[in-house]
């Protein structure tokens, strides 16, 4: 069964070595035994329980179309919240200028923060705060060699993959939303953006 990054936290790690930070797991545990002065059949009981390398993710349950509609939905009222805040702040400050100057300056950096808002929370926990809400995150899809700077089957996106998919989502916008309809068709539940940038989006265990 998969377990949990000893150093950060990220789970699963079905490997020798955590996809987020990329230690090596049983080193680690080891150098924390030797650290404390763990007895040698205390150590030898944790290092067993490191789980071994899997090739398949059996407990993997794709995320359906409508549950990341609700992720959606959520992800889109904090956005309008953030702009409503942003409007009114730049009211205050530049009150005695043109509403519709302010309003468009608004709505520039609001379309930014759209942008930025996905990409770091992709980049940092694999969810926004609507997945978050739903228990859903985006990892990797893409099984590449374990060595380092390669992505892995299930791991967390880097900051490209993630800017990489957000982009891609403007693609599935522009094909009328064919591209975001494409997630309840797909066994796989993966969407045009997902298929780009290699991704997937998945139940938390």
């Amino acid at each position: 069964m998969a377990g949990a990054c000893p150093k950060c936290g990220w789970q699963p790690v079905d490997g020798s070595a955590c996809p987020r930070c990329g230690v090596h797991v049983a080193g680690y545990l080891a150098e924390l035994a030797a650290g404390a002065q763990v007895s040698a059949p205390a150590a030898l009981e944790r290092l067993s329980a490191i789980p071994a390398v899997s090739a398949a993710r059996p407990d993997v349950r794709p995320a359906g179309f409508w549950i990341r509609v609700v992720a959606a939905i959520i992800d889109t009222a904090v956005i309008l919240v953030a702009q409503a805040v942003l409007y009114a702040v730049a009211s205050i400050v530049f009150g005695g200028r043109s509403s519709i100057a302010i309003r468009g300056a608004a709505q520039v950096f609001g379309a930014m923060l759209i942008a930025v808002y996905s990409v770091l929370c992709h980049w940092r926990w694999g969810q926004t705060l609507g997945k978050m809400a739903v228990d859903i995150r985006v990892v990797t899809c893409r099984p590449m060699p374990t060595s380092p700077g390669w992505l892995t089957d299930g791991g967390p996106l880097t900051l490209g993959c993630a800017a990489l998919r957000q982009l891609a989502s403007l693609l599935s916008s522009a094909t009328l939303g064919v591209g975001y309809l494409m997630a309840g068709f797909r066994r796989d539940k993966r969407a045009l953006h997902d298929l780009i940038a290699g991704t997937r989006v998945e139940r938390l265990p």
